[in-house]
C-alpha cells in the first residue's frame, strides 16, 4: 500500500512546510549535539596536551637537575684525580715512614743507603728516556720502584719495559756492574696487577694504613735482575 500523498492544496503546502521545519529542527538538534561532543573532545584533548606539557616541563626540570648533578660529579672526579696525581709523593713518603728500606734489607738487600725520587734518564742516540719514581741502591743493587695511586696490569708491564730501557741506558754509559731489580707500589691494586708483577719477578708494595708493606712472595719467587 503506497504512502498517502498530501494534495497540493494550500493546507497541503503548509503541512509540507511544517514537516520540513520539524526536520530542520531535528537536523539542527543533532548538529548541536555533534558540535557539543566535538567541543568536549577538543577540551579533553586540550586538557591532555596541557597535562603532557606540564609533565614534559617537569621532566625537563628533573633532567636539568640530573645534568647539573652529573657535571658536579665530573668536576669533583677531576678534582679527586688531580689530588691522586699529587698524592704519589705522599705514598713515597709513607714508604719511608713505614721503613721500606729496612723491609727490603730484611729480604737480603743490605745497606740501601742511597735513594732519590723522580730519577730521569735519557739517551737521544738510543731513542730512550724515562723516569723512575723511587730509586734505592747500595752500590751493587738498585731497586727501581714505580708508584701509582691505582696500580694496574698495564703499569706493571710498562715498568718492566722501563727497567729494560734503564739497563740499556746504563750500559751505554760504560761499565756498570750494578744489578737492577723492580718493584711496583700502589695505594690501590687493581685486578691481577700484583699477580702479574710477582710472576715477572717484581716486588709489590701496598699501602697499609699510613705505612706500606711488601706483599709476601709466592713459593719459588726469584726477583728478576736487569
Amino acid at each position: 500500500m503506497s504512502e498517502q500523498t498530501i494534495p497540493l492544496t494550500y493546507e497541503g503546502i503548509l503541512e509540507l512546510f511544517r514537516e520540513t521545519r520539524e526536520q530542520m529542527k531535528e537536523t539542527d538538534r543533532k548538529f548541536q549535539m555533534q558540535t557539543q561532543e566535538t567541543d568536549r573532545r577538543i577540551q579533553e584533548t586540550a586538557a591532555q596536551m596541557k597535562e603532557s606539557e606540564r609533565r614534559m616541563k617537569k621532566s625537563e626540570r628533573i633532567l636539568n637537575r640530573k645534568l647539573q648533578e652529573t657535571w658536579e660529579q665530573i668536576r669533583q672526579t677531576n678534582k679527586d684525580v688531580g689530588g691522586l696525581t699529587s698524592s704519589i709523593g705522599n705514598i713515597i713518603a709513607a714508604m719511608f715512614k713505614g721503613n721500606i728500606v729496612e723491609k727490603f734489607e730484611a729480604l737480603g738487600y743490605n745497606e740501601l743507603n742511597d735513594y732519590c725520587q723522580k730519577k730521569e734518564f735519557k739517551n737521544k742516540k738510543l731513542g730512550i728516556k724515562g723516569e723512575i719514581d723511587l730509586f734505592i741502591e747500595n752500590g751493587d743493587i738498585a731497586i727501581l720502584v714505580e708508584v701509582k695511586t691505582t696500580l694496574e696490569t698495564k703499569d706493571v708491564r710498562n715498568h718492566i719495559e722501563r727497567l729494560e730501557k734503564f739497563r740499556r741506558y746504563t750500559d751505554a754509559r760504560g761499565v756498570d756492574k750494578r744489578r737492577f731489580i723492580g718493584a711496583v707500589a700502589g695505594a690501590v691494586i687493581d685486578g691481577d696487577a700484583a699477580d702479574v708483577a710477582l710472576a715477572n719477578g717484581l716486588y709489590v708494595i701496598v699501602q697499609s694504613g699510613e705505612a706500606v708493606e711488601i706483599l709476601p712472595q709466592p713459593e719459588g719467587f726469584v726477583a728478576k735482575k736487569w
